[in-house]
């Protein structure tokens, strides 16, 4: 893979409190970096029209929501984000749910992911949760199940990426978050892979946030993870 082909698989995390920081993140990033996620702490301080605004300015955008409710209101969420020129959308990988989103994304670019299962959770987690499977059993289930409904791709943590690939075939795009550079911090996910493992076993996309977004030097941080994920 080139090097520019791995930036687009590069997805930087702007888990970050306000626009203004964000926009500092993507100015420094720029010309190493095309491809950011937006979750829940960004969004709820802007970061919708900041979403539009880069999708406009040509970045990519990972908007992750993770979308769960009636048929119809996921629907009609889905319609309007894929008005905002966005790349991708997460939704709770549950079949309805995908299928009520898979219907109204058609016609338009927008690419859904089924999240599967938080990389942030192991099986006490699950346990407490009150599911019957362990995390590695209900991803592998909501991964046929994504399939099944037409999703664009699935998210799961890159330590299931392996089995996940061999289920949804080479088209669908494998997006796993809890990437940790070696010798990094782990914070407070569970499950987590290097770059390099992760593109081994067979992950479309990484989503990266504190390694770069933390970093004291975010360019160096940024590149050094490309490097990593070149050599997967």
């Amino acid at each position: 893979m080139t090097g520019n082909l791995m930036r687009d698989r590069l997805i930087v995390g702007l888990d970050v409190p306000t626009v203004a920081e964000a926009r500092k993140v993507v100015e420094e990033l720029d010309g190493v970096v095309s491809f950011y996620k937006i979750g829940y702490q960004l969004a709820f301080a802007g970061g919708l029209d900041f979403a539009r605004e880069l999708a406009a300015g040509g970045a990519k955008v990972f908007l992750d929501m993770k979308l769960l409710d009636i048929d119809n209101t996921v629907a009609k969420g889905v319609e309007n984000v894929a008005r905002m020129g966005v790349s991708m959308l997460t939704l709770h990988a549950y079949p309805k749910a995908m299928r009520a989103a898979v219907e109204a994304a058609k016609g338009t670019g927008l690419c859904l992911l089924g999240v599967t299962v938080l990389t942030s959770m192991d099986e006490a987690d699950m346990i407490e949760a009150g599911y019957e499977y362990d995390p590695h059993t209900l991803v592998l289930r909501r991964a046929e199940q994504a399939l099944a409904a037409g999703m664009g791709g699935v998210v799961c943590s890159a330590g299931e990426a392996a089995a996940v690939r061999k289920i949804v075939g080479p088209e669908l795009a494998v997006v796993t978050p809890g990437i940790r550079p070696a010798g990094s911090d782990h914070g407070d996910q569970k499950r987590v892979v290097t770059p390099r493992d992760a593109i081994r076993a067979g992950a479309s996309h990484l989503v990266v946030a504190r390694p770069i977004v933390a970093s004291v030097d975010r360019r160096a941080a940024a590149r050094a993870i490309l490097e990593e994920m070149d050599r997967g």
